[in-house]
Parts: structure tokens; C-alpha cells; sequence
């Protein structure tokens, strides 16, 4: 049973964490202290319940609560053996839990724990910050809050951190919290209302000193050619640098990418100070540990052309490399994790905006959320006085600290497609619906492309948020909206890695009855659709330098002459063919090039609902109901093909497993010794 102190624990951090003013998602720590009974001892027994390890107080459930004894915990500070051998009291805490369940205790539980107050908040919102790395901080918090609250210098999160916090509250009774330098702020309160209030006055007494008293061009002036792109010009442009971009940042691991063209952002790239802020990096550990140390900026103006920035970002992250490990080297010690690698997380253009990167839509997306704040915290800081983060050998210490590498480390292992971006035509049902499903499942982001722009996000919302699959009108026949779409594809998830040439239809018609209107239309859709699909998707695929696959769902028919099929079997040969073709191609950029040979798949298909099975039937001589069943009987093992027998072909050909495969075309038709490849 949840008692009120977890209740309103709960209630509270899920408040402050709605609120991006108060902190940045997963940020930040929450506790209540309160008693219960001990079910060994019938003794009461005093608890802290506090946010755990990688939890965010914006969707914080009981479950994400670690639950301790304060007076294990308070015992800790006998046997604490000093600042050099801190990483021993995490694991400490584990002798301390109550109970069974419950989230592992984070850093910053010490904190929770030995203040004297019933309820403690961890906070990292953008004002706080701000006055935390000013230069003189010191000053401004005691100027601002008039005493109410404390400074606490720049000390890494710890058991010491606890203790010097635990001191101020101790000694200063009118204290109601502290401004952790280069890193947040701190509030208790008697009740969880009084730390919540003393939380949000110190956090609206700060943003509110800003607004009065900062400069008006914290940034400076505007750096003439560095202004915003008008919208459309700048959303094209993004598109167009996307796939270099996240090939630069994933020249050590595939990344997905995330962008971002807000105000703020433009603003800070256009203005005069964006170089030398930019270079100084991020302070709070929360933001550095997302965005890596600093960003990598374009030095171009936005007058640049593509081709000139492409150039110019290529050179740049030589440098950057180059940079990081020089940072590395200054600082590694022999126990200091190996290098995780050297790319950018943040990659920054002026006049089009941010590219953000993480192994996972949602952790690129936060990365970005992130740096926005760090563009907020600079600006409150140079606002009131110098923007003045902590130094890089402390940030190397919180980047490269044992316990961040052993929280990477517990980390699950990733699924075969994770770090894939897929664009799957015609999705919106049958045998596209289930690739982009098993893809999906599988780890990738999909971008479920469909003529029916309303099906299409109704499939995508199935699979889940925006960070796993978006829904895009697509219509292949048009060369201007398949570019459209890779372009969303691009800006949604920085790039592409895997395209499933699906989009279909077919008229059943003998020769004599066959239009040339029937003739252009099935040729419109999948031969040339699947060209203009291909040629879209292997620019960026080129661009990327990280390979790909192009999968053309094609049929047996490309292989075997059925009756009354002229047109639907001519342009499934032609699609079989530029299998071959492209596969040749592409093959030196490491793009493969395969197809999948289904037999008729009537269960789910749009293809045989619109007519198409109902004139199969009749040229068989077969109940329509019963054509699924018929074409099972024909084949060797007498098994109908669903689109998930489709699904799984493609998994296995984007795999790991066959990567040195090309050119192929796989049947999945229960074979059909008459499509028998030769």
C-alpha cells in the first residue's frame, strides 16, 4: 500500500518535472522521509523514498523510488573514508535499502538523505544554472536571494556534497536551500508543499532577476550573414546537410540525429558571442553528459552554398576529433574508462539550426532539449556577468566517472536494428504494415510512407511515439513527393539506412483487355516508383558513408508466367531487374541491394481488397474467400504466405547476418517450382 509520504513524493516531483522551467527531463532528484513499520521487528523504523538512478520526475511512479533506512544511511558518515575514494558509497547504499523492489539509489542520495528536513528537491532549472556558472555567483546569490539561500562551490555529486549541504542547512536555520555552483540548485522544506514552494521561489526569484536586470544583447550583436534562412529555405537546406551530418557523428557508432530550429537556437547561432560560448561547452553534468563536452559549430554564414558547408563540417570534425582526443589524453588516468569515441553529439549550423544525436530517437531528441538549456543558461549568465562553466578536467571526471561507465555498462544489450532508420512504401497495411512492423519491434525508427497520409500516422501511432515511427504522404509515381518524404524522413531522424521498396497495386486483365492507361499506372507505381524511391534514398544513403539497404518487395510473377498478368508481371521483372542493377551500383558506397519474392499474399493485403483478388479468383475459378487457401494447395509445402512471412525476410536480409549478401532475390511463396530462381 502506498503511504502519503510516497503519495505526495509522487505528486510533487511529478509537478516539478512537468515543467521544463524547473528541470530538463531525467534531471534532478526528489525524496520525502517518513516511517513505517519494520515487518521484522514490529519496531517503527524511519525511510527515505527518493528518485533513483535514471528516473524522470515527470512521469516518476512509486516503482521508480529507491526506499532506505536513514539511520543505515547516517551511519555511513562514520566509516566515510574521504572525497578520494567516493565511488565506494554508492555501492554502500546498497546495504541500506528497504525492503525488496524499488530503483537503484542514485549519486545524489547522500544529498536526501543527511539533510535534516523531511523533504528534499534536486533541481537543474535554467535560471538556477545560470547564476550557478556566473562568474561570480557567489555574489549574485547572496545579492538575489538576500541570504535565503546558500552558495555551495563547484563539487562533484557525492557523499561530500551531502555532507557540505547537510552543514549549511545545519548552521544557517533560515536557510531554505543552495545554489550549487556549475550545477543546480537545492530546496527542503518541512512538508513536501514547503519544499515544493521554497523549490519553485528560488527558481522564479532568479528568472525573475534575469528578466530585470540582465543585459538586453546577453549574446551581442547579430553577426551579418549569420540570420535565420526563411523557413522553407531552412528546412531544405537541414535536408540537404542531414545525411553528411550524421555520418559525421556516427564515424564511430550509427547514430540517430534529431533537429531543431527553434528560435532560441537560431537566435544564439547568429549572435556575435555563439563562437566563444560555444567553445566553452556545457557546466551541469546532466547536460555535458548528453551533449558531449562542447559542440561542433559550422563557421560559415548561412549565405554559404550546401556544397561549402558539407566541405567545411567534413574539415571541422577532423579538428573536433582531433580536440576531443587531446581532452582525453589530458585527463585520462591508467583506471579512466577507454575513449567512448570522438564524433560530436551536437553539431550546430547557423541559419538552419541544431542536429542532435543519440543511440535512440528519444536520446537525441533530449540531447537537443539539453543544449537549448545550456543556450539558456548561457544566456542568463552573460545576462548578469560572465558566463564562467566548470573546467574540463572536471568535466572529464563526471564524463569518464567509474559509476557513469558502470551505469553503460548495465545498460540492455541493443536489438539487431537499433541505430536504423527505415522507410517502408506503401505501410499503411498488409505486407508493408508488417515490415514496418517487425522493423519497428526490432529497434529501428520507421517512417511508414503511404499514399493515405491519414492511414499511414494511424500505423505509425500503432507502433509508437514519434521516437520510434512517423506517417508520411508518399506518392512514388511523383519525383517531387518521394523527395519530400525522404527529406521528412531525414530531418525526423537524421537520416536513412534501410528502404523497403513495397508500394503496390495490380488489374487482373488479359493482354486483349490490358489499356495503356493499366499499362502506366502498375509501371508508375512500382517501376518507376521504385526508381524514384531508389535514386531519393541512395543520395543520402551516399552522403552517409555508413552503407544501407534497399529491399524491393517484388513477386514471384517477376519469375513465373501466370495467365491474364501482363502488366503486374512486366513491371515486377523490371522491378527484379533493378535489383541487379543497383546492386552493381551501389555496391562500392556498401548500399545492398535485395529482393523478396512473395507468393500472393491475400490476408491483410490492400492489393487483393481493391478488385485484385476478386479477378484472380475468377480467372482460377475459386470463391474469392477461398483464394488464400488455393494458392497454399499449389505450392510444394502447402502453406498460405501472410505478410509476416514477408516481415521476417526482411529482417533477415537488413540483419547482421547477411551482410555480405547482395543481389539477391529470396522466394517466400511456399514454393512455387515454376518462380524457382535459375
Amino acid at each position: 500500500m502506498t503511504n502519503d509520504t510516497v503519495r505526495e513524493l509522487i505528486a510533487r516531483s511529478n509537478r516539478l518535472g512537468a515543467d521544463p522551467r524547473n528541470t530538463n527531463y531525467a534531471g534532478g532528484n526528489t525524496s520525502g522521509k517518513g516511517t513505517e513499520t519494520d515487518p521484522v521487528t514490529g519496531d517503527p523504523v524511519e525511510l527515505l523514498w527518493v528518485k533513483g538512478s535514471g528516473g524522470d520526475l515527470g512521469t516518476l511512479t512509486p516503482d521508480g523510488l529507491a526506499v532506505l533506512r536513514l539511520d543505515r544511511v547516517r551511519a555511513l558518515q562514520d566509516v566515510y573514508p574521504g572525497v578520494d575514494r567516493e565511488d565506494e558509497m554508492v555501492a554502500a547504499f546498497d546495504y541500506c535499502l528497504h525492503g525488496k523492489g524499488g530503483a537503484a539509489p542514485s549519486i545524489d542520495t547522500a544529498m536526501h538523505a543527511l539533510v535534516d528536513a523531511a523533504d528534499v528537491d534536486h533541481l537543474h532549472p535554467d535560471s538556477g544554472i545560470a547564476i550557478a556558472t556566473a562568474a561570480d555567483g557567489e555574489a549574485l546569490t547572496a545579492r538575489i536571494f538576500g541570504g535565503r539561500v546558500a552558495w555551495v562551490p563547484w563539487r562533484r555529486p557525492g557523499f561530500q556534497l551531502g555532507l557540505d549541504i547537510a552543514a549549511i542547512k545545519a548552521d544557517n536555520p533560515g536557510v531554505i536551500g543552495a545554489i550549487l555552483g556549475g550545477h543546480g540548485i537545492t530546496a527542503w522544506g518541512d512538508t513536501s508543499d514547503e519544499a515544493e514552494a521554497n523549490s519553485r521561489w528560488i527558481i522564479t526569484t532568479a528568472a525573475d532577476h534575469i528578466a530585470a536586470h540582465g543585459a538586453a544583447e546577453p549574446f551581442g550583436a547579430v553577426r551579418s550573414g549569420f540570420e535565420a534562412l526563411a523557413d522553407d529555405e531552412r528546412r531544405a537546406r537541414a535536408a540537404a546537410l542531414a545525411p553528411t551530418i550524421r555520418g559525421i557523428a556516427s564515424t564511430d557508432k550509427p547514430m540517430i540525429g534529431h533537429f531543431t530550429d527553434s528560435p532560441a537556437v537560431l537566435e544564439f547561432l547568429a549572435s556575435a558571442k555563439a563562437p566563444a560560448l560555444a567553445a566553452l561547452g556545457t557546466s551541469c553534468p546532466d547536460h555535458f553528459l548528453r551533449t558531449k563536452v562542447k559542440p561542433m559549430l559550422l563557421d560559415l554564414p548561412a549565405s554559404a552554398t550546401a556544397e561549402q558547408q558539407i566541405t567545411r563540417l567534413q574539415e571541422l570534425h577532423a579538428e573536433y576529433r582531433a580536440d576531443y582526443t587531446a581532452y582525453y589524453d589530458a585527463h585520462a588516468t591508467p583506471e579512466s574508462p577507454a575513449m567512448r569515441g570522438a564524433d560530436p553529439l551536437i553539431v550546430l549550423v547557423p541559419g538552419v539550426g541544431m542536429f542532435s544525436f543519440g543511440a535512440n530517437k528519444q536520446t537525441a531528441r533530449v540531447a537537443g532539449e539539453f543544449y537549448v538549456n545550456a543556450i539558456n543558461v548561457m544566456r542568463g549568465a552573460e545576462a548578469l556577468s560572465t558566463y564562467s562553466p566548470i573546467s574540463d578536467a572536471e568535466k572529464f571526471r563526471i564524463e569518464y566517472w567509474a559509476l557513469e561507465e558502470a551505469k553503460l555498462q548495465r545498460m540492455p544489450k541493443p536489438k539487431t536494428h537499433q541505430g536504423r532508420i527505415a522507410f517502408v512504401t506503401g505501410a499503411a497495411s498488409g505486407i508493408g504494415k508488417a515490415i514496418a512492423t517487425r522493423l519497428a519491434k526490432e529497434g529501428a525508427c520507421v517512417v511508414v510512407a503511404d499514399l493515405d497520409l491519414e492511414k499511414a500516422q494511424a500505423v505509425a501511432a500503432e507502433l509508437g511515439s514519434t521516437d520510434i515511427a512517423i506517417g508520411v504522404a508518399a506518392n512514388v509515381a511523383d519525383a517531387a513527393g518521394v523527395q519530400a518524404a525522404i527529406d521528412a524522413t531525414v530531418l525526423a531522424f537524421g537520416g536513412i539506412d534501410l528502404v523497403v521498396n513495397n508500394a503496390g497495386l495490380s488489374l487482373s486483365k488479359p493482354l486483349l483487355e490490358t489499356t495503356e492507361k493499366d499499362w502506366d499506372l502498375q509501371h508508375d507505381v512500382m517501376a518507376k516508383g521504385s526508381f524514384l524511391v531508389s535514386k531519393a534514398a541512395a543520395s543520402a544513403l551516399i552522403a552517409q558513408k555508413l552503407g544501407g539497404d534497399i529491399i524491393y518487395i517484388s513477386s514471384k510473377n517477376s519469375v513465373f508466367a501466370g495467365p491474364n498478368n501482363i502488366a503486374y508481371s512486366a513491371t515486377k521483372a523490371d522491378q527484379a531487374h533493378q535489383v541487379r542493377l543497383l546492386a552493381v551500383e551501389l555496391g562500392e558506397h556498401g548500399v545492398r541491394v535485395n529482393g523478396i519474392n512473395p507468393d500472393g499474399v491475400v490476408r491483410g493485403s490492400g492489393i487483393f481488397a481493391s478488385g485484385w483478388g476478386a479477378n484472380r479468383a475468377a480467372t482460377y475459378g475459386v470463391n474469392e474467400e477461398d483464394l488464400g487457401q488455393f494458392y497454399a494447395n499449389r505450392t510444394i509445402l502447402k502453406r498460405e504466405v501472410v505478410p509476416e512471412n514477408v516481415a521476417d525476410a526482411v529482417f533477415v536480409l537488413t540483419g547482421p547476418e547477411l551482410s555480405r549478401t547482395t543481389g539477391l532475390h529470396i522466394p517466400v511463396d511456399s514454393g512455387v517450382a515454376a518462380a524457382f530462381l535459375r
